[in-house]
Formats: C-alpha cells, structure tokens, sequence
C-alpha cells in the first residue's frame, strides 16, 4: 500500500485547500491510501524555545508522519504571491535538527497542489515552494500541477467538489503522484 501524507497549509476551518485535500482522499487510486496530517498546534519557531524546551510533540508527531510516508502532498494557499507564514513556519519546525533533514525529507516524492478564490490558482506560492524543495533534498513531481482557481465555484458550501472536470483532473493527479512515489521507492530499493 502506498502511503502518501496530506497537509493543508491553511488552519481556516472552512479552507478550501483543507477541502481540496479530502476530496483527493476519495479520488486516489487502488492500492493508494491519502492520510491527513496537520500543521495546527504548531507554535511559531523561535530558536530559544528549541534550546530550552526542545521540539513540541505536534512537531515530532508530524515529523514521524512524513518520514513514514511514501510521499507528501503539500496542499498549499497563496498569500501575498507566495508560501503562507503558517505552512512554512510548520516545514521549518520539522527540520530541526538539521541533521534530522535528510531521514524526514531526503528523497521524498513531494508534489504540489492548491485552491484559491483568484484566477490563477496557487501558481505562485507553488512557485515559491520549489526552493524549499530543493533544500531539503526532496524528489518534486515536476509532471503534474493542479491549481483550483475560483474555489467557490469548485466547492459547495459543506466542502465538496461539485466541478466534475476539476474531480477528473484531481483523480488523474493522484494517481500521476502515486505511481511517480512508487517508482522513486522502486528505484531506491534496487
């Protein structure tokens, strides 16, 4: 079974990134399983707090949570053109220690995807994402995007996806992400 970890970047109980993501977990293909992770809990970083406390537990619980998966799905807002404070203060939390980077993110399968009331999606926050891909050594899926533009107008009030061609698209995506994440586990077993 393929495993592949979920985050929303937006804490908004009615997100449509967070409803983007649940509507991915219905369309993934056989042998695939999409688990919902959480950024909420996490405290704003601050060095000092490190030193003293050391990491909180909703840090090492999202850590283990994506060393463990075959893949993570960003599922990423876009703020002010770019990567929400909040989704990427909880990235950095999960780098520390730095040595601790490459057993949580080196190599992973990571692919993008995102939801917005504007008309170009999230292009520009998964735009600006890449750069902390590369750092932290993962494997980006460069073959698939998805950009929800006019989420309203995707989602109904409760938060399901209503568009059926925006459902074809995310369930091509999914299953586009899974078999990438199992040929990048495949060749690092051989």
């Amino acid at each position: 079974m393929t495993r592949i970890l979920a985050l929303s970047g937006s804490l908004r109980k009615g997100s449509y990134n967070t409803a983007l993501l649940r509507a991915a977990q219905g369309l993934m293909p056989d042998g695939a399983e999409l688990i919902e992770g959480s950024i909420a809990g996490i405290p704003l970083y601050n060095g000092d707090e490190e030193e003293e406390h050391g990491l909180p537990e909703t840090v090492v619980e999202l850590k283990e949570q994506i060393a463990a998966a075959n893949g993570l799905l960003l599922v990423t807002p876009e703020y002010n053109n770019s990567i929400p404070g909040v989704f990427k203060n909880a990235i950095d939390w999960t780098t520390r220690p730095s040595s601790d980077i490459g057993r949580v993110y080196g190599g992973r399968p990571v692919a993008l995807m995102g939801a917005t009331l504007g008309g170009f999606g999230t292009l520009l926050s998964q735009d600006a994402w890449l750069s902390v891909l590369r750092t932290l050594g993962t494997r980006p899926w460069f073959e698939g995007r998805l950009h929800v533009a006019r989420a309203h107008k995707v989602f109904d009030d409760s938060g399901a996806m209503t568009d059926e061609d925006m459902k074809k698209r995310l369930k091509d995506f999914m299953a586009g992400f899974v078999s990438f994440a199992d040929n990048c586990i495949a060749s690092s077993s051989q």
